[in-house]
């Protein structure tokens, strides 16, 4: 009943899973998949996931599902991580996709050209990068407002949405993303880090 994982280990994606079936005791194999090597363009790799992106899951039975935040919701099925009550279970989701659609786009690629692309910075330009904080920030804020009123984002317990957002924000200052301005978000962060079996995101299986 081992899961298998396709991934990069510094890919906050990639990320989520992992944290999740660790924290869940879930046993799983990991398979180092580089897209900046081809890695995901191979013929094997494609056959498994025809978008060529990692991270993928490969279910002890043999199916496979692609997007990160796809794996949180079926890994966490009948588990304290998605919550039963229908409200919060749609605001759960809620969160997933403003992560994948207002977050991990910018906040995520800010952090990608500068800290993972060589010279990402320079090949970016300035009002580019400009245009990647603005959005990023007007994420922050949201994020940053609905923590005002309570600890986690999908009612009041840990969920798979904190796992979601957790994973870029943590390293927001990566992409040049200064946390200070926003006390709800670090505390916020401080309080993921301690739930029960946290691993960080260098952690191998």
């Amino acid at each position: 009943m081992t899961y298998t994982l396709y991934a990069m280990q510094s890919s906050g994606n990639c990320y989520k899973p992992r944290l999740l079936m660790r924290q869940l005791g879930l046993p799983f194999r990991l398979v180092d998949t580089d897209t900046r090597d081809g890695g995901t363009r191979t013929p094997e790799f494609l056959a498994l996931n025809p978008n060529g992106k990692v991270p993928l899951l490969v279910l002890p039975d043999g199916r496979t599902l692609a997007e990160s935040d796809a794996m949180l919701i079926h890994l966490a099925e009948g588990t304290p991580l998605l919550p039963a009550d229908g409200y919060e279970r749609a605001l759960c989701y809620q969160w997933l996709f403003f992560e994948q659609y207002s977050h991990e786009p910018y906040v995520a690629a800010a952090r990608s050209w500068l800290h993972l692309i060589p010279e990402g910075r320079a090949r970016l330009g300035a009002e580019a990068l400009a245009e990647l904080h603005d959005r990023g920030h007007m994420a922050l804020r949201v994020m940053e407002h609905r923590l005002e009123a309570a600890p986690w984002f999908a009612g009041s317990a840990y969920s798979i949405a904190d796992i979601a957002l957790f994973a870029y924000t943590h390293v927001a200052g990566d992409g040049d993303f200064d946390l200070a301005p926003y006390p709800r978000i670090r505390a916020w962060l401080e309080r993921v880090r301690r739930t029960p079996d946290f691993v960080t995101m260098d952690w191998r299986p």
